[in-house]
């Protein structure tokens, strides 16, 4: 794309984009005076600025604002989600950031999740749940978490396994943080 010229069509979808129907409403929105988008207009000078301005503001995407080409949106911002990192080490959490994840990608029916980076394993948990069911859960035993299975057992009990030991002990006596959904680990 040659940026020196083409910007009498720019110009005309700036003024689609911002839902207007004059230039002159667009040089008004932009603080810029009839002459100067007229020249510009004119002349097919490309307006980089204004380009980036729009699309700042709409959400409109800069390939279809410079070339007409492609979606007017690009949605896939909607398709990511951010979701808060935490990195175990030495039986303690601390926060690290975030991860960005494609939504497809992701289990379904999370509701608070976190990914929990543990040396080459990185888990995605979800900090809301109803009720401890068998599986793997981010847990704090004695004070140290760590990611262990839990089994229920009869009578308000659960067998914590996992870090090679296994035991039975009442749920109250174990914090229980969050259920692991999805566990990726690095083989190499």
């Amino acid at each position: 794309m040659d940026f020196k010229t083409g910007g009498r069509k720019v110009i005309e979808r700036l003024v689609e984009a911002y839902g207007f129907t004059t230039r002159q409403a667009l040089c008004d929105h932009l603080g810029v005076s009839k002459s100067t988008l007229a020249t510009r207009y004119m002349r097919d000078l490309f307006p980089a600025e204004w380009v980036i301005q729009c699309t700042i503001e709409t959400g409109v995407s800069a390939q279809w604002l410079t070339t007409g080409e492609g979606p007017r949106f690009n949605d896939a911002r909607n398709d990511v989600i951010a979701i808060p990192r935490q990195k175990l080490i030495d039986g303690k959490l601390y926060d690290s950031n975030y991860y960005m994840f494609d939504k497809a990608f992701l289990p379904d029916g999370l509701k608070d999740p976190v990914v929990i980076l543990d040396s080459d394993i990185t888990y995605i948990a979800d900090r809301q749940f109803d009720e401890v069911v068998d599986g793997k859960w981010l847990v704090e035993i004695e004070g140290r978490t760590s990611i262990r299975d839990l089994t229920r057992i009869p009578v308000g009990k659960v067998r914590v396994s996992g870090a090679g030991a296994e035991f039975d002990c009442g749920l109250g006596d174990i914090g229980v943080s969050a259920l692991i959904k999805t566990q990726i680990e690095n083989l190499t």
